[in-house]
């Protein structure tokens, strides 16, 4: 069972690659990183910087004042760096200490004996919290120890600032977040020269930038380095220190959000200036009527994927009108990506550059003096998207044979997920009742409770950490158990939904409802707002989505007392939607964020590569998440739903969007069906059609009661009879639940005996009848005690040791 192991070690000052730096994403963000101006109001004393030595000592003893012997060390301290700065040249302590070379790299451990280099240390943060010197990040960095960030506090007086100490102690975060949001917002101050109130988010922003650019980052992935200011932003923002709108995260500051279509078109290098105008303005005016993510997906279509590499192919053309050869060439070059694997379909692209045309020779019309010197013949014939069809079917085929390999391949994932969570919540309450050192073992393997000085220094955060015997390395085990269980419950909510990705991560508390019988049973409904086709549905939830659901909600509540209301990057619309109470949020860092779809992607993307060492057929056939949409819908149609009721849960307009999921199913079927419920509707009376009365609406109701059994309950639908002849044990639709376990153990007993009395009296017929009765009822304990007793039991809150 392959293990994510972490150290939960903090890295400080290692250098970054700028190429990975300079890569990111993030640096188009909607605000400009801005570093401000120093500020002559952040001298809490006055100028300090022509101060005598004596002066500066006797204002230390008073802003921290203490016990004699501390005191007289304190005093010590600080004549000891100043005189080591003394001896550089310049008329200010500012210009001693950039000239002294130690600026860059805070103070050497070495040569200043007899003054050990942690009182040096010491001497320095009092000089920078009385601002006597206004130090560079590195420096701060490397010199920082416990206790900078409230003795930088203590000496400003600054009632900004103690209200902002006060705000994160407020917080939900654990100690270790919260001692670094100090920490950055001291740091900062120091580095800027400036009070709390002159710093914006631009500067903020500015300060995370030269910590991740410089490697400055408390917490480090790989060669990239974190942003810093997480939970100082956060703060920051929410007690309304920012102004209005600014974004929630330091995250969401550094994403640029949505493009003009201008910045959508100039992402593209077309040399012809009047071609790219041209397309600015077409663009524009097909804006109205299309999301964001579809002008984007058209802006790449006719800039990049047509113009531009036209350009490439006849260097200096200006007008729309292209030559047959290079058309050709055009053609042949769109059949391969960028990467160069073979595109599916260029179908698309065609039929973008197709209604360009014919849009411009329909608007030179009525505005000729705007569209009508660009009317061009169009290079695309409608002969060649003549068989499109015969593509589209294809890609149907492409799509059902995907299914097909998939469908087997279901039970071993779920199963997968299912036995990481079982097995590291074991391994999570044996480490947290084990000592420091105490070696322990769980479902074979060997572990040992780690417990160093990092760990006793945050203990507050409760770490667990555990390493692991055979292989030697150490897992944070609460963080991997955590990790295990959102893999597990996105399988879950994926494969028992049908959702689109996007749909699930929407999904918040509030999408949760119930509706209340007479009787007083309750059938849980699942809201899934509008996505793709803007159509807002419910889906009833069976058990075991119930369950799934419950224990997220459970999740949560353990962890912050409620489902956290946050805001979601919407990945498609660029755009960050209102605080909500998602399900699939995750602590992440020092904060809590909402799951995104390349992070949904990546960890089914994991799950199947941890499959393939021991099922190959992984390495092949990797799951997506529209493979559980597609197999969700197969297992609807193939065992007896409606495609049109499956269309309807699956939120398709068009009955042809579903058969195109379902794989293996039967096309005469379908059309037989659907030619069955317009001849059956054209025959019934107008009058079916009107409003329920009171007495079929009590009827319907009273359906529910009369379909509890002496097992459980019977799923068959409204107005319809028992289709097995009440062999309830082999009906795929009866539900048991938990309290009817015992009977069924009383019905497997009489089976037996009534199988021994079958072979002694040579029965044939009837053994095989029991026998068949016997796989049933296994089966429908197995499934009961799956849902009873499965992954989605909480284990008890751990103990610190």
């Amino acid at each position: 069972m392959a293990e994510l192991a972490s150290t939960g070690k903090v890295r400080r000052t290692r250098p970054v690659d700028p190429s990975v730096v300079d890569g990111s994403r993030y640096r188009r963000g909607r605000i400009t990183p801005e570093a401000p101006a120093p500020s002559p109001a952040a001298l809490p004393y006055g100028d300090l910087s022509r101060a005598s030595e004596q002066q500066i000592v006797d204002l230390a003893m008073r802003v921290w004042p203490g016990q004699p012997p501390a005191l007289a060390a304190r005093r010590h301290d600080l004549r000891g760096l100043l005189r080591l700065l003394a001896r550089f040249d310049g008329d200010t302590w500012q210009q001693r200490w950039d000239g002294c070379g130690y600026a860059d790299g805070g103070l050497p451990r070495r040569g200043l004996e007899p003054l050990p280099h942690a009182r040096l240390i010491n001497a320095f943060r009092m000089l920078i919290s009385l601002r006597v010197i206004r130090p560079r990040l590195a420096a701060v960095n490397r010199t920082h120890a416990g206790g900078f960030a409230q003795m930088f506090r203590h000496a400003q007086n600054d009632p900004a600032l103690g209200a902002y100490f006060t705000a994160v102690a407020d917080t939900s975060a654990n100690a270790l977040a919260k001692s670094t949001a100090l920490f950055d917002i001291a740091r900062a101050l120091a580095v800027f020269g400036i009070p709390l109130a002159d710093l914006t988010p631009a500067g903020l922003l500015a300060y995370s930038w030269q910590c991740r650019d410089s490697g400055a980052g408390l917490y480090r992935s790989g060669n990239r380095s974190s942003f810093s200011a997480r939970l100082a932003w956060a703060v920051l923002a929410e007690t309304g220190h920012f102004p209005p709108g600014t974004p929630p995260t330091i995250n969401a500051a550094g994403q640029r959000g949505q493009l003009t279509v201008t910045e959508l078109v100039d992402q593209y290098p077309i040399a012809n200036r009047d071609v790219r105008q041209l397309l600015i303005d077409y663009l524009t005016r097909r804006e109205l009527g299309m999301d964001y993510s579809t002008m984007r997906n058209l802006a790449r279509m006719l800039a990049g994927l047509f113009w531009l590499k036209i350009e490439h192919l006849l260097p200096g053309i200006a007008e729309l009108k292209i030559p047959d050869h290079v058309y050709e060439q055009w053609r042949e070059a769109i059949r391969l990506r960028e990467d160069g694997r073979e595109r599916l379909s260029v179908d698309p692209i065609l039929l973008a550059v197709r209604s360009f045309y014919l849009d411009l020779h329909t608007w030179s019309a009525s505005e000729p003096d705007r569209w009508a010197r660009w009317v061009a013949p169009c290079p695309i014939s409608g002969r060649e998207l003549a068989g499109s069809a015969r593509r589209d079917r294809k890609r149907v085929e492409r799509s059902q044979e995907r299914t097909r390999s998939r469908q087997p391949l279901l039970p071993i994932l779920v199963a997968h997920v299912e036995g990481r969570l079982t097995h590291h919540r074991q391994l999570l309450a044996a480490a947290t009742a084990a000592q420091a050192g105490q070696r322990f073992t769980v479902e074979g393997r060997d572990y040992e409770r780690v417990w160093t000085d990092y760990d006793q220094q945050w203990k507050a955060n409760d770490p667990i950490r555990a390493r692991d015997l055979a292989t030697g390395k150490i897992i944070n085990v609460r963080l991997v158990e955590d990790a295990c269980f959102w893999d597990w419950a996105l399988v879950e909510v994926l494969r028992h939904t049908g959702c689109r990705i996007e749909e699930a991560l929407e999904l918040t508390q509030l999408s949760i409802r119930r509706y209340l019988r007479p009787n007083g049973e309750t059938i849980g409904l699942l809201v899934v707002a509008p996505s793709k086709t803007e159509r807002e549905r419910i889906i009833p939830m069976s058990g075991e989505l119930f369950a799934v659901i419950a224990a997220i909600i459970r999740r949560h509540q353990d962890a912050t007392a409620s489902v956290p209301i946050l805001p979601r990057y919407d990945n498609n619309e660029r755009l960050h939607t209102d605080p909500m109470p998602f399900l699939f949020s995750r602590r992440h860092g020092h904060a809590r964020q909402v799951l995104g779809q390349h992070q949904a992607v990546a960890m089914l993307a994991r799950r199947c590569r941890d499959l393939s060492a021991t099922h190959p057929e992984f390495g092949q056939s990797r799951f997506t998440p529209h493979d559980f949409r597609r197999l969700f819908a197969t297992d609807l149609v193939n065992n007896g739903l409606p495609i049109h009721i499956g269309a309807a849960l699956l939120g398709h307009l068009d009955l042809n969007t579903t058969r195109g999921y379902v794989a293996v199913f039967d096309e005469d079927l379908v059309r037989h069906y659907q030619t069955f419920l317009a001849n059956r509707r054209a025959l019934r009376p107008v009058e079916e059609y009107r409003p329920a009365t009171d007495d079929e609406w009590r009827e319907f109701e009273t359906h529910f009661d009369k379909r509890k059994v002496e097992l459980g309950n019977c799923g068959r639908p409204y107005g319809t009879g028992c289709a097995h002849e009440h062999a309830c044990l082999r009906c795929p639709m009866l539900h048991v639940p938990p309290d009817a376990l015992p009977r069924l153990d009383v019905i497997e007993a009489d089976l037996h005996d009534r199988r021994a009395r079958a072979e002694t009296e040579q029965w044939l017929g009837e053994i095989e009848g029991i026998d068949i009765t016997l796989d049933h009822l296994r089966r429908k304990r197995t499934q009961t005690i799956r849902l009873t007793a499965g992954p989605t039991i909480p284990i008890s809150p751990p103990h610190e040791p």
